[in-house]
């Protein structure tokens, strides 16, 4: 603490210490200190239902403009701090306390995340919006698009599009997102009843309740592909073709057996992961002493994924029914 910050903090010290009833040495009343009446006055003005949300300095004001005045604004926080009640007197919204989402998966088209990211424009502070929604069983990116600009019509285009292109009846899916301004809506909220869908926000300032999302935008400009900033709206857009094209169909996923999004989301995992293993089986049959754990076994793909994890604390990334944090 600095010298000058201790020297403060040991004044209000020794002012409380004094003002406090029973504290201290007793101080002499000075000959225009006000009576215990006139004290008992500004208390009940000060508490008031008329005053009781305003500062001394407002208090103050207000009675000067009705031409009174008991006391000056100091003694009316002396009188405030000597009774306990020099707290904040100002109206507060209280906080909103906002549920932890819980959501899980156990097959694709069930559980969809989405959000926006901004791509740098060839100058600065020109964005372009990018709009990824992903189906976080799969993996699979079911829809994208590039925008100059972000809005709720932006937005409920784009998810009207992806149900209908993953021909969603109503009750069969819950899209969750974060608190922006878009997903808050009342046009895209009017959009998912229509379309019978289940809308779920994650908290404000959580990025952990947005995780897919999260990671698949960090795969987007991690990339080597990625140039950090584009010349023009039309080489994004490209960019953006060519990577989603890329990450469905042949991006190695390893929160998914190391299969492609493609093949999960199309029911043909199984399939892959069977042909895999007998591969595997055929080499170990063949040279058993490469194998030092033994026989290979059959990988599977996650009974359940998980946005927040109601058995786990701490999430591990690529782990058997958490949710992942590698896209």
């Amino acid at each position: 603490m600095h010298r000058t910050q201790y020297t403060r903090y040991r004044d209000r010290q020794a002012q409380a210490e004094s003002d406090a009833p029973g504290r201290g040495s007793p101080r002499s009343k000075p000959g225009n200190a006000l009576t215990d009446s006139e004290e008992q006055a500004v208390l009940d003005i000060l508490n008031s239902p008329e005053f009781i949300d305003y500062s001394p300095y407002s208090v103050y004001h207000n009675l000067l403009d009705r031409g009174q005045r008991f006391c000056s604004i100091s003694t009316m926080y002396r009188l405030l701090r000597r009774n306990g009640l020099s707290v904040s007197r100002q109206v507060r919204r209280r906080k909103a306390s906002h549920p932890k989402p819980q959501l899980s998966a156990t097959g694709p088209r069930q559980v969809w995340s989405w959000d926006v990211t901004l791509l740098r424009g060839p100058v600065r502070g020109v964005f372009y919006y990018l709009y990824a929604m992903i189906d976080i069983y799969s993996r699979k990116v079911v829809a994208w698009m590039l925008a100059k600009r972000e809005g709720e019509d932006l937005a409920s285009e784009f998810i009207r599009a992806a149900c209908k292109r993953e021909g969603i009846v109503p009750g069969q899916l819950i899209i969750h997102s974060d608190r922006g301004p878009s997903m808050k809506s009342l046009t895209v909220s009017e959009l998912y009843k229509w379309l019978g869908v289940e809308r779920s926000l994650g908290r404000p300032t959580v990025s952990d309740d947005n995780p897919y999302s999260e990671a698949l935008f960090k795969t987007v400009k991690y990339c080597p592909a990625f140039p950090g900033w584009f010349k023009t709206f039309e080489d994004a857009e490209v960019f953006c073709r060519n990577f989603f094209n890329h990450y469905n169909g042949h991006h190695y996923h390893s929160g998914i057996c190391f299969l492609t999004p493609e093949s999960v989301h199309l029911g043909t995992a199984g399939a892959i992961l069977e042909a895999r293993h007998q591969t595997e089986l055929q080499a170990y049959r063949s040279n058993p002493r490469r194998f030092p754990n033994g026989e290979p076994d059959l990988k599977l793909l996650p009974n359940t994924v998980w946005i927040n994890d109601p058995m786990r604390t701490l999430p591990e990334a690529g782990s058997n029914g958490t949710l992942a944090t590698e896209a």
